[in-house]
């Protein structure tokens, strides 16, 4: 029994312990090769964000340059306007010349994906145009656009500004929906209120 106590216990061999060396060379080269793989992927990362960017900011100028020079032949045509206006032999010919440089910058927008909103006659939508009032014009359908106080703008079809308009609002349609008369005239409620006397008198009696 004390022999089997005193036993020492088994030492790794020789093989093993190089065994176990070799294996934690190749797990430290493992982890040196992840770790230069993380530093570049965040390098080029770091380096990717400084890029875009920059390309943002590029694009931004140069869409900004595109516009400006498409600009800058209608400021042209309007300076020369204004030039010989002082000259002008009537108020026609300066409407004239203020009309082809309306139709001008007209022209530039729409190249840029800029359209006006149809407003006048249409049914009032909310999502294009502001009420700025209500007016009742019997000869009109209700809800619908009268006048346009300042013309709304659509961009790629995305509305940048919204029609500012007046709206037709008629008395008989802000009766209750259950209502199916139309508006009462003066003497149709005299005849309602003749009537409604005669049912309390017949009542009484």
């Amino acid at each position: 029994m004390k022999d089997k106590k005193n036993k020492p216990k088994d030492e790794p061999t020789h093989e093993e312990v190089e065994s176990l060396r070799t294996q934690l060379v190749e797990v430290q080269k493992e982890r040196d090769d992840l770790l230069g793989k993380l530093q570049r992927v965040s390098a080029d990362y770091a380096n990717f964000q400084k890029r875009a960017a920059r390309q943002v900011a590029e694009s931004i100028a140069y869409e900004k340059e595109t516009l400006i020079k498409t600009l800058l032949p209608t400021l042209d045509n309007f300076e020369h306007t204004l030039e010989k206006s002082q000259a002008a032999e009537s108020v026609e010919a300066v409407l004239t010349g203020v009309r082809i440089v309306y139709d001008q910058m007209s022209d530039v927008l729409r190249s840029h994906g800029v359209e006006a909103i149809e407003s006048l006659g249409q049914p009032f939508d909310p999502a294009y145009h502001e009420a700025m009032m209500r007016r009742e014009d019997p000869e009109r359908q209700d809800n619908t656009v009268l006048e346009e106080f300042q013309k709304g703008y659509k961009l790629n079809g995305r509305v940048v500004r919204p029609s500012r308009v007046i709206v037709n609002k008629l008395a008989c349609a802000e009766a209750p929906p259950q209502t199916e008369t139309p508006c009462e005239t003066p003497d149709d409620s005299d005849d309602h209120e003749d009537s409604a006397e005669d049912r309390r008198n017949t009542d009484t009696e």
